[in-house]
């Protein structure tokens, strides 16, 4: 089988940091399924540019492109059939759908402005340049400015969260009584922000941090073993 992941890393190339790719890292490990790291950097945009991308995850197969980590989930799904499913049906696949963009707008989202400014510690100088100025250009201010308001940012953050806690209320997981994508749409973004930095995004007595220790735990401790922040 061959299976090759494009993904994101700063100067530490066995530290991958992106919440995308950890949304198909984690897919992956679900279908039992290994792929070769192709370690991936910010001004790298013409590795990916044959692949018919300029952003990660792009997964390999055959050395055939799947571009994006929905449509990269989504084909795992539908040419591994005969491995455990990430969606549990069609169903699932749809309520996945959801909340990928949720997991796009509330928790990619919201994580961002409390982190932004510790991101370019992990690159390379070359890296860190065009992050800066291609998100300060975005913000209309510094990198520093927009994380500033982070300790009463982290409040508003925090209480977004309340969906997950009432379902924890009666099932372990997002997924139910065992993780499946939708879990791991919404970990990709936790993930991402242990690696990059030690910002306490939760609280211990938090149900979704009972949550989380779950996922870092899970196959293995493959997310627990990546390096990042004791947080």
């Amino acid at each position: 089988m061959s299976l090759k992941l494009f993904e994101l890393v700063g100067t530490d190339a066995a530290r991958p940091f992106s919440p995308y790719c950890w949304r198909t890292r984690m897919a992956l490990a679900h279908k039992g399924l290994t792929a070769e790291s192709l370690p991936w950097r910010f001004t790298e945009k013409s590795t990916i540019a044959p692949h018919g991308s300029e952003k990660v995850p792009v997964l390999l197969h055959h050395d055939e492109p799947v571009v994006d980590s929905w449509a990269i989930a989504n084909y795992l799904e539908d040419n591994f059939p005969d491995r455990a499913s990430l969606f549990g049906g069609e169903g699932g696949r749809a309520m996945a759908r959801m909340l990928n963009a949720w997991g796009d707008i509330a928790i990619v989202g919201g994580i961002f402005p409390l982190i932004i400014a510790d991101i370019p510690k992990n690159l390379a100088e070359v890296d860190a340049t065009y992050f800066r100025q291609s998100r300060e250009a975005r913000f209309g201010k510094s990198l520093e400015e927009v994380q500033a308001s982070r300790d009463t940012g982290i409040v508003a953050f925090r209480k977004s969260l309340e969906v997950m806690r009432q379902t924890f209320k009666t099932q372990p997981f997002i997924g139910g009584s065992a993780p499946n994508y939708a879990d791991y749409i919404v970990f990709g973004g936790f993930q991402w922000a242990r690696v990059v930095s030690p910002f306490k995004l939760l609280e211990a007595d938090d149900p979704v941090y009972a949550w989380r220790e779950k996922l870092l735990d899970a196959f293995d401790g493959m997310a627990r073993k990546s390096p990042g922040f004791p947080i």
